[in-house]
């Protein structure tokens, strides 16, 4: 535990290996606004409310979402960057195909990326930094993710047999739910506390539903749905999936570890697998202003690092210090931070070892709860907070995710 404690504060105090973007202006022609952020509903994987519904139809509807909320046309966009992990030839095709379903014109452009758990996130990350670099004026950054269509594991191909040749890269095989179980043995993270966040989670988010919190970020989808029968019908999906009335400790005590004998991480504190999408409109404040469209927010910096393979859910404790620093901020200055609950050890692990009041931590539930479509939750991430920042009246807000294979990753985002 001591030796991962120092390999925790030493990357801490490490600089990024990328520089990412950092805006620390104020009002500023150039700073990279937000207009819109939507999401879908999230569905539970293979028995959900999209278990028949193709990742398209759910990109297309956040893109044909955000352009109608912010009030513009679609030609006005000229590239669009989907994150994606699962899908066979990274979703580029499907990306295509949906943006032109969603009624964008052949002259807009589209590209994806998979940075694995972060792959929402860095959608936006590259998308801001083509347009202040001058290489769009107008960009939509989203993410998707079916995995019910697309299981883990359906995109890893061989490996190289060299591999098993070196420690370092070999660690990167080391199953996600085995890196958590890493995490809470080396950390002190036990069964209760884990299962006490899933307790919270499920808790704020049903309680978010009930009061209407989401409204403002979700983008109904209509679809259609087979039964036992395999009847078809069509239905509207308005809210997530995810959130189960009556989660205890006494109930979650009761399952068993799922990855290994003994372990603490069961399915109750892990994130559920499932099937959703989120698109966010950015631009330079000049063009907002020339477009007249609302500006809710803007993007101020963004960090990405790396650590280590087998213990990958601490990527958070060392991803938001790194890009705190470039804004200049502490913890206390951020009003709410989205911390992906990959699994409850490296959730608990990155908010103890960075003094984040609790409080301020996914007040509307996280990923335990809501779920965790992979390419998508970053971008899902972007669309929660903003909609809690005004909701509350908060100014400041980090999203912020461990990624596999050892990385983690951040941005900072403020209110208008």
């Amino acid at each position: 535990m001591q030796r991962a404690q120092r390999i925790v504060s030493h990357l801490s105090g490490q600089q990024s290996q990328q520089a990412g973007f950092v805006n620390n202006t104020s009002n500023s022609e150039d700073d990279i606004v937000i207009c819109s952020a939507l999401r879908t509903p999230i569905g539970r994987a293979k028995k959900g409310s999209f278990k028949d519904t193709h990742p398209s139809h759910l990109l297309r509807t956040v893109l044909e979402g955000v352009v109608a909320q912010a009030g513009i046309d679609p030609k006005e966009v000229n590239e669009i960057t989907v994150g994606n992990v699962l899908a066979p030839g990274a979703f580029a095709m499907h990306a295509r195909m949906a943006m032109l379903l969603a009624g964008f014109p052949e002259t807009t452009t589209a590209h994806t990326v998979n940075r694995q758990c972060s792959s929402g996130l860095q959608a936006f990350a590259s998308a801001a930094g083509a347009v202040a670099s001058g290489q769009y004026e107008v960009a939509i950054a989203a993410g998707v993710e079916s995995m019910t269509m697309f299981g883990m594991g359906s995109s890893m191909g061989d490996i190289d047999e060299n591999v098993f040749k070196s420690d370092a890269a070999k660690a990167c095989l080391t199953p996600m739910g085995v890196t958590s179980e890493n995490v809470a043995a080396k950390f002190g993270v036990d069964r209760t506390m884990q299962d006490g966040l899933a307790v919270t989670s499920h808790t704020r988010a049903l309680n978010a539903q009930a009061k209407g919190y989401f409204n403002n970020e979700i983008v109904p989808v209509t679809t259609t749905i087979k039964d036992k029968e395999g009847k078809v019908s069509t239905i509207t999906v308005t809210q997530d999936d995810g959130p189960r009335k009556g989660t205890s400790l006494e109930k979650l005590a009761k399952l068993r570890p799922a990855f290994k004998k003994k372990g603490t991480t069961t399915a109750g504190n892990s994130s559920q697998v499932s099937d959703g999408a989120a698109a966010v409109l950015l631009m330079k404040r000049s063009k907002a202003k020339q477009l007249g469209c609302p500006v809710i927010g803007s993007y101020k910096a963004f960090s990405v690092v790396g650590v280590p393979p087998a213990i990958m859910g601490i990527g958070p404790a060392v991803a938001i210090p790194d890009v705190l620093a470039k804004t200049g901020d502490t913890v206390d200055d951020i009003d709410v931070f989205e911390i992906n609950e990959a699994f409850a050890s490296q959730a608990l692990y990155s908010v103890k070892h960075l003094k984040i009041p609790i409080e301020k931590v996914n007040p509307n539930g996280g990923a335990i709860a809501l779920g965790h479509p992979l390419g998508c939750t970053g971008a899902r991430q972007i669309a929660t907070l903003m909609s809690e920042l005004k909701r509350t009246g908060g100014k400041k807000g980090v999203v912020s995710m461990c990624i596999g294979t050892g990385m983690g990753a951040a941005a900072v985002f403020e209110r208008e």
